[in-house]
């Protein structure tokens, strides 16, 4: 099969296109997945440059990708789930890194997949998984409510449009940094925009002068400003600030879980939530898929089509 493969660390020039990668064995409580679309993340470039070789197991050569959109092209031993033809979509994380979504194939645990949204295109499906389990994960662990105020850090990312419109749909009123091109979007999707640089504490207590309940830092660099404006600094939640529990915060690492991601294709087929296309791209192209990402000025998903 044909699959994107890397042999070592490297940086995006490191990825090659092959097509003689073998089919994947397809074990008890698994699925052959056909890919229609991969979801590119910050994550894999970054795996890819051996930034989380610390605490992650991974084995070359390696095809990257969690992400996924397919259809079901073989079942495992004893795995009823599923059936050959059903649409998933899914964050196939499995025990250590190496075969994974930028592929035509991938095998795929059940617990890590879910029916696709009916509603939304394979490309749009395979922007969701890791992206809206980590928003709405985050916004589980800030126990965000009906009716309370949750800040977004860095709100048109990939992570952030879809926490954005996930808050909204729990009843949340959301407030969102971002550069000045994005605010009408952010507006679009339910939320009140506030400008990134000097000055944005202010901005922020401005729009929430008594403070706000929950805080989430979706860029990294958050944790102590959020902290400044919640009224309890363990409803603060990063993706990517290591020292955030030091703090008195939360890290989280997503992960892959059925029911959540059952829930966002309901919000997807309610129409609450949708897919905000940066690029989708072939599966051959995914270097130039992984420099984008890593250029920091996409607004929405990278994707790559197979």
């Amino acid at each position: 099969m044909k699959a994107i493969t890397y042999d070592a660390y490297g940086t995006p020039a490191s990825l090659r296109l092959v097509d003689d990668a073998p089919t994947p064995k397809v074990g008890p409580d698994e699925v052959l997945v056909r890919v229609r679309a991969a979801g590119v993340n910050p994550v894999d470039w970054k795996l890819a440059a051996g930034y989380l070789d610390p605490i992650l197991e991974v084995r070359h050569p390696v095809i990257p990708g969690w992400d996924v959109a397919g259809v079901v092209e073989a079942v495992g031993e004893d795995t009823f789930d599923y059936a050959v033809g059903d649409e998933v979509y899914g964050y196939v994380r499995k025990e250590w890194v190496q075969l994974g979504t930028y592929a035509e194939l991938v095998s795929a645990p059940v617990r890590t997949l879910a029916r696709k949204p009916r509603s939304l295109s394979f490309e749009q499906a395979a922007g969701i998984p890791l992206a809206g389990l980590t928003a709405y994960q985050s916004l589980k662990r800030a126990g965000v409510r009906e009716g309370e105020t949750v800040v977004i850090h860095s709100a048109a990312g990939g992570t952030g449009s879809l926490g954005v419109q996930i808050a909204v749909a729990l009843g949340a009123r959301v407030i969102g940094t971002a550069g000045a091109h994005n605010h009408d979007w952010l507006r679009s999707l339910g939320a009140e925009p506030v400008l990134y640089g000097e000055g944005l504490a202010d901005r922020l207590r401005a729009l929430a002068p008594d403070g706000v309940d929950a805080g989430l830092d979706f860029y990294g660099d958050g944790v102590d400003l959020l902290q400044s404006l919640v009224k309890r600094r363990d409803r603060v939640v990063s993706i990517a600030d290591r020292e955030a529990g030091a703090k008195g915060a939360h890290q989280l690492w997503v992960r892959a879980d059925t029911a959540d991601l059952t829930f966002l294709a309901g919000l997807a087929d309610t129409g609450r939530l949708t897919v905000e296309l940066a690029h989708a791209l072939p599966l051959a192209e995914a270097a130039k898929a992984w420099e984008l990402s890593a250029s920091g000025r996409t607004r929405g998903k990278i994707v790559l089509t197979v």
